[in-house]
């Protein structure tokens, strides 16, 4: 007997950068540095990630969300919905709640008024990254579209002390491979 055909599966060169890609993310601080660095490593010439906001309404902060990030029942949380792009490149979408009161104000500012990722604006607070969760896409072709949904992760960001400031949903697709980017990958 033989089982119905299931999406194709990934090629060797696919499924290997996803690893080598997801294995990062996992023990990153942030994944702003390290798409950047993934990038670089890709030959772009301009491998700085830029935070496109994407419109629509906000997602409401669930109560199992607001209790990982330790909210108060006065305290309120942000909404930013972004495509991270390198270059030309859609590398992810992120959907990301962060704790306004746990960060500065010209953090805050950054986040409302400019395109620089979050990652990147909160540095300076040395975040520290706990995944929650990692859950492969299965619809990929072999050969991944660069907006083929691949991953996606889900994670807390904290301060070295264990203050949650931020949790973000992350959706990787295919673009982040390099494989149509016509540099080394």
């Amino acid at each position: 007997m033989t089982s119905p055909a299931g999406p194709p599966a990934l090629d060797g060169q696919a499924q290997a950068l996803i690893a080598a890609l997801t294995a990062r993310l996992l023990v990153g601080p942030s994944a702003t540095a390290v798409l950047e660095a993934w990038c670089a490593e890709r030959g772009l010439p301009d491998a700085a990630l830029v935070a496109e906001r994407i419109p629509g309404p906000d997602k409401p902060l669930g109560d199992v969300q607001r209790r990982r990030l330790g909210l108060g029942p006065d305290e309120t949380a942000r909404y930013r919905r972004v495509r991270l792009v390198c270059g030309p490149h859609v590398l992810s979408v992120a959907d990301n709640w962060y704790v306004p009161g746990r960060l500065t104000p010209a953090m805050n500012q950054n986040l409302s008024a400019t395109g620089v990722p979050f990652g990147r604006v909160v540095q300076a607070l040395l975040p520290t990254r706990r995944t929650l969760a990692v859950h492969p896409l299965g619809s990929a072709a072999a050969s991944p579209a660069a907006d083929t949904p691949l991953f996606t992760v889900a994670a807390v960001l904290a301060t070295p002390d264990g203050v949650p400031f931020c949790e973000v949903d992350e959706t990787y697709l295919g673009a982040v491979l390099g494989l149509s980017w016509g540099h080394g990958a």
